[in-house]
């Protein structure tokens, strides 16, 4: 990940809603949520949540697939595993063992439909 693309990210990480919707999508794993649901979850209306789901689309943060008629949106791992690396990129001037810690967290896998880690 380059620093534009970190900037866009944080950028749309940046707004309290969108913040939800990411993290509720990790949590929901790749079966991702149905854009009603997600509206749901975060109390706000279908075009409001509409409009942060296009933002964290854009930043590259979730991906949307259609399933009969829903859309189905699901957190993009790659791109998060990206934007953790690239904050631990210079970790801790040349001391690995300071950032250990964060770099155990950092190094968890996307989980399979079951919810586990692969």
């Amino acid at each position: 990940m380059n620093e534009r693309q970190a900037l866009a990210s944080f950028g749309a990480l940046s707004q309290e809603t969108r913040l939800q919707i990411v993290r509720m999508l990790v949590i929901a794993g790749p079966n991702g949520m149905p854009a009603g649901a997600i509206a749901e979850k975060v109390e706000v209306s279908p075009s409001n949540v509409s409009f942060h789901l296009k933002e964290l689309e854009r930043a590259g943060l979730i991906t949307q697939q259609r399933e009969s008629r829903s859309i189905i949106y699901s957190a993009n791992y790659d791109a998060l595993g990206s934007l953790v690396r690239f904050l631990m990129e210079d970790c801790c001037g040349g001391h690995p063992e300071i950032c250990a810690p964060a770099a155990a967290i950092a190094a968890c896998c996307a989980p399979t439909v079951e919810g586990k880690c692969q």
